[in-house]
């Protein structure tokens, strides 16, 4: 007899093969935003911020070439990460607790036991490796190719995958994957869904709602990715947008760029 995931995972295959399931444009029409390349070029680095206007439909970008790079996701994976947990049933909810492992780092705020959803805004590696371990490799891999998460490869190790491991995703399937979120339209439970963007809300004033999360992985061969990724809702307008900046032994500044490029842009649009 199927069980309820497997179940779902018939139901969502068919669906895609019978309707697309939001399809999205493997390489949509991107407007070149090349009078704002400034905000990133002069810092550097290499990249690209893609901003997608939900309501028109619209695509834009400074230096579209990199929109479809795909690169590891570092951080950003802690909000599919967070979804799998949740609907799978390894954390009950955004209030669960995560324990500490008793390591002592650096950063003395995660040397503690943290609850989902501090965990997620702390951005707490060792707190989501134990999650990923309780889900284990192969309800991983199973839920990344449900939710069509970028390549799907988990090879690296279970604690590892996104970190410096295998998987992969570019901006542009970054913001696909924002967009079924942002609609209720991932193949996971409601509940599981209205949590993470709960967790995701980062920015609220009386005129816009920012949720996002941020990534950094630093990789052995000295080569770094910052991602800055999420969505702003401003009135009835939602933007959602994937910053990712790149560079080899990049310096002190590389971490405040990951959303300094991003949040210059998104101001110079009017968006912020």
């Amino acid at each position: 007899m199927l069980g309820v995931f497997a179940i779902r995972c018939l139901a969502v295959l068919a669906l895609i093969a019978a309707t697309g399931v939001e399809a999205q444009q493997a390489h949509p029409m991107i407007e070149n935003l090349s009078s704002l390349a400034g905000a990133l070029d002069t810092t550097g680095f290499r990249g690209t911020v893609v901003v997608y206007d939900l309501r028109r439909n619209r695509y834009e970008a400074v230096h579209p070439e990199f929109a479809a790079a795909p690169r590891i996701p570092a951080s950003t994976f802690k909000i599919a990460n967070s979804l799998v947990a949740l609907d799978a049933g390894v954390v009950q909810d955004e209030h669960t607790v995560i324990p500490w492992d008793s390591v002592v780092r650096e950063r003395k705020e995660l040397n503690r036991d943290l609850d989902l959803v501090t965990a997620f805004r702390l951005s707490a590696v060792p707190h989501f490796q134990q999650i990923a371990r309780r889900i284990g490799a192969d309800r991983m891999s199973r839920y990344l190719r449900l939710l069509r998460y970028g390549n799907e490869n988990t090879a690296g190790g279970i604690d590892q995958f996104w970190l410096t491991g295998e998987l992969r995703i570019s901006p542009l399937e970054q913001i696909a994957f924002l967009r079924r979120l942002y609609r209720d339209s991932l193949p996971v439970s409601r509940r599981a869904m209205a949590e993470v963007r709960d967790m995701m809300e980062m920015e609220r004033t009386p005129s816009l709602i920012v949720r996002s999360k941020t990534g950094w992985a630093q990789l052995s061969n000295h080569h770094e990715v910052g991602w800055w990724v999420g969505w702003v809702e401003r009135g009835p307008d939602t933007f959602i947008f994937a910053s990712m900046i790149e560079a080899d032994s990049p310096g002190s500044s590389f971490g405040r760029a990951r959303t300094a490029v991003a949040r210059e842009v998104l101001r110079q649009l009017g968006i912020l």
